[in-house]
């Protein structure tokens, strides 16, 4: 997947999920709810982010979030997340570990891990990631196909 992807998906402060960008204005955006198809209207007051552009912090570069997201898929296999947002601080960022295991813990609270767990929930259950997973390899078989 391509960060171009994430490009239209937008986080807008003090509300809850991911929105898809509809139009800009010029006073705003107007965009729709990935939960609930919900239309939103923005304006400049409003700090408005563009998920492509958010990258974590890790112990010597900061990564973008889509590699965050592919890193999440490859390890749940194409399926939710194993841990809930819910869980705790240490199963949070025992998690993390696990999917980023660079990543800098001064830096990356658990309340940004649990935001990161619920953004690729809901991008993948509304088919906005699309990573390959590595194939794995089949013995070789004799005989027919």
């Amino acid at each position: 997947m391509s960060e171009s992807n994430l490009d239209k998906i937008l986080t807008i402060a003090g509300k809850p999920g991911l929105f898809r960008m509809v139009a800009h204005t010029r006073t705003g955006v107007i965009a729709t709810s990935l939960s609930d198809q919900k239309k939103i209207v923005t304006n400049n007051s409003q700090q408005v982010n563009i998920l492509s552009e958010i990258r974590v912090f890790g112990l010597k570069d900061e990564i973008p979030i889509s590699d965050v997201f592919e890193r999440m898929y490859q390890l749940e296999k194409g399926h939710p997340a194993r841990i809930k947002p819910k869980a705790s601080r240490e199963e949070l960022e025992s998690y993390f570990f696990e999917v980023f295991h660079d990543y800098d813990e001064d830096r990356v609270y658990a309340s940004d891990i649990k935001k990161i767990i619920q953004w690729y929930n809901l991008l993948l259950d509304s088919n906005e990631l699309e990573f390959d997973l590595p194939k794995e390899e089949k013995p070789f078989e004799t005989g027919r196909v």
